[in-house]
């Protein structure tokens, strides 16, 4: 990367895509994901002044540190065909087991006025309480089979996600709009300013960067090549960072099918030193999820990671195991925010990237 293409740069996404950074395993993983409306502008000062997200982080800070369960919430814009003026729309996304395809919902159309009540209910329903819900029984919508697209166009976060973002919402709403069982939304950040145009693919749980219009429409119909969108695929949510990047090199030799197959993953072994060496194998075995991922977070720059996913390939079948090792590869220089205003120099960073080698067959 020259000096005067880093100077001319003001995105973080379009430093990152020229640099050619592999958006692979930065997906944000998730247990529960809870989706609900709330009207632009989407200031950055609303994660302090918002009522209802003020009430609802310590909610979500408790969930996790306390029983180590990973809420992540997401608004949604209300949209002129898809909301109703008095009452706001909330979506609740959540893992049914520990090997699964994609997420379970329930979505729920509340009053105005009792939608604050209706989300911190929802929050204490995971917590453990029980009948927390009762009173909103009755804004439970029936289960349909629908698809949500969220696209991160939150201008206020980065200047990349609106830049970038905004076209492609329009675009994709333009195209697709028409589809009954699809639905397309503007969203605040959800992870990944320098991969701006991000997008959530719910319930199925996958992120995509990098967006191009030329391979939107093998996205949305899930036919035609995964070669020509695997440059794009962050990851599945379902998984943590390095399981993440075995998924991907297995969904690459599965086919479409993978998508709808019931899996899971495992790390089996990490190449670790000194300490870290000496800890892992110990505390990796400690059931607390909160200590799980901080073990992760601690140990995320091991050399190399063996990785086993398991899978089921029809309702009948036993899990099969594949075992991948995740090696260092090379570095890629990157920026993980865009400059705030034109000619001011961006924040840049190297960034570690990876390579897979399958070690043992499926069985």
């Amino acid at each position: 990367m020259t000096k005067q293409l880093i100077e001319n740069c003001q995105y973080c996404s379009q430093f990152s895509k020229q640099n050619g950074e592999d958006p692979i395993g930065t997906a944000s993983t998730a247990d529960h994901w809870l989706v609900f409306e709330l009207p632009q502008p989407w200031r950055k000062e609303m994660f302090t002044t918002d009522p209802l997200i003020n009430q609802l982080i310590p909610l979500l800070k408790k969930l996790f540190f306390r029983q180590g369960i990973l809420v992540r919430p997401v608004a949604i814009a209300p949209d002129r065909e898809y909301s109703h003026p008095h009452l706001t729309r909330v979506i609740h996304f959540w893992r049914p087991q520990k090997c699964f395809a994609q997420y379970n919902r329930y979505e729920y159309l509340v009053p105005k006025a009792d939608s604050g009540d209706f989300a911190i209910s929802l929050l204490h329903t995971l917590s453990g309480r029980k009948n927390e819900l009762q009173p909103f029984q009755q804004y439970l919508q029936p289960t349909q089979p629908i698809r949500d697209l969220l696209i991160c166009t939150h201008t206020q976060v980065d200047l990349a996600c609106g830049r970038f973002g905004t076209p492609l919402y329009r675009q994709l709403r333009k195209q697709y709009a028409h589809q009954s069982q699809l639905r397309i939304w503007q969203s605040t950040h959800f992870g990944g300013h320098q991969f701006a145009p991000t997008l959530l693919d719910l319930p199925l749980g996958q992120f995509w960067g990098h967006l191009e219009p030329h391979i939107v429409e093998t996205l949305i119909t899930q036919q035609g090549s995964l070669e020509q969108i695997r440059p794009f695929y962050r990851g599945w949510s379902g998984l943590t960072k390095f399981e993440q990047i075995a998924e991907g090199e297995m969904w690459m030799q599965m086919g479409w099918d993978w998508q709808h197959y019931p899996k899971t993953g495992r790390i089996k072994r990490k190449g670790l030193q000194g300490l870290q060496k000496v800890l892992y194998p110990l505390l990796r075995y400690i059931p607390l999820n909160i200590l799980q991922l901080w073990l992760e977070q601690w140990t995320s720059k091991a050399a190399w990671v063996d990785i086993e996913l398991c899978y089921q390939d029809s309702p009948a079948s036993d899990l099969k195991r594949c075992t991948f090792r995740v090696l260092k590869d090379h570095t890629v220089n990157s920026a993980k925010k865009s400059a705030a205003h034109r000619g001011d120099a961006l924040a840049i960073e190297p960034v570690q990237q990876y390579r897979v080698e399958q070690i043992v067959k499926p069985h």
